[in-house]
C-alpha cells in the first residue's frame, strides 16, 4: 500500500507538470503542494462526517455538549419537514439578508437556483417550524455519492430550542439512510468564525486539510 501511495503521488505530480506546460498560467490545488509547484496559499480545512458508520456511531461521535443540544432540541416540541421550493426561495432571502447583517460572503443565489436545476433532489431541504413559522432551515447539495451543506439560517427562536442541531442531525440520518457515503459540512475557519467551527466539529466533523494553492510556473513545470 506505501509503494501504491508513492506511485499516485508521482502520478499526480507528473499531472500536474503537464497541465502547466499545456497553459501559460495555472493554479491548482492539489492534496500535496511539495513538489507540485510554488505555494502562494495554506490548506483550507473542511470538516466531513463518514456516513457510513450508522446512526448509533454517528450520534456517538458527537461532542458531549453537542449531543446535549440535540437532546434539548429533540424535546422543544419542533416540527420538521423537507422543505418545498418556495420554502428554498424563502431560505434564500433570509440567509441573504443574514449574510448582510454579518458580513460574511457565500455563493450567489443564482448558483444554489441552477444547481437545484440540475435534477430532483438536487438541493435537499429541512425546515423547523412551530405552528405556522419557520425558525429555522438547513439545506444541502446532494452530489452523490456525496452531500455538502449549503445554507442554513436560524432565528433567535431557533437558536434558543437548538434548531440546527436536530436539522443537521435530521439530514445525516437521511442521507445515511439513502447510502450517501459522506457529508461534507464545509469550511473550519477557527479564526474568524469559531462558533461555527466548533459546531461542525461536535457534531462528529473529521477535520481534513484540502490543498495548498499553488503556481504552476515555468521554474515548477521543469
Amino acid at each position: 500500500q506505501r509503494c501504491i501511495r508513492r506511485a499516485a503521488r508521482i502520478a499526480r505530480r507528473a499531472a500536474l507538470r503537464a497541465l502547466g506546460a499545456a497553459h501559460p498560467l495555472l493554479f491548482a490545488t492539489p492534496e500535496e503542494a511539495a513538489g507540485a509547484g510554488l505555494p502562494l496559499i495554506t490548506p483550507r480545512h473542511v470538516a466531513e462526517i463518514d456516513l457510513a458508520r450508522g446512526p448509533g456511531a454517528l450520534r456517538a461521535a458527537m461532542a458531549g455538549k453537542w449531543r446535549n443540544r440535540l437532546v434539548a432540541a429533540e424535546s422543544a416540541g419542533l416540527d420538521l419537514r423537507p422543505g418545498t421550493p418556495r420554502d428554498l426561495e424563502d431560505l434564500i432571502a433570509r440567509e441573504a439578508a443574514q449574510r448582510r447583517t454579518r458580513g460574511y460572503r457565500a455563493l450567489p443565489p443564482g448558483f444554489t437556483r441552477a444547481f437545484a436545476a440540475t435534477g430532483q433532489g438536487a438541493v435537499r431541504l429541512w425546515c423547523a417550524r412551530r405552528g405556522t413559522e419557520t425558525l429555522a432551515a438547513m439545506a444541502f447539495l446532494v452530489h452523490r455519492p456525496w452531500a455538502t451543506y449549503h445554507l442554513g439560517w436560524t432565528g433567535a427562536e431557533g437558536r434558543a430550542a437548538q434548531a440546527h442541531a436536530l436539522l443537521l442531525w435530521t439530514a445525516m440520518q437521511a442521507f445515511a439512510a439513502e447510502g450517501l457515503a459522506r457529508l461534507d459540512l464545509g469550511d473550519v475557519n477557527t479564526e474568524d468564525a469559531p462558533g461555527l467551527a466548533r459546531f461542525k466539529i461536535g457534531a462528529g466533523g473529521r477535520v481534513r486539510p484540502l490543498g495548498a494553492t499553488v503556481f504552476l510556473s515555468p521554474v515548477a513545470r521543469r
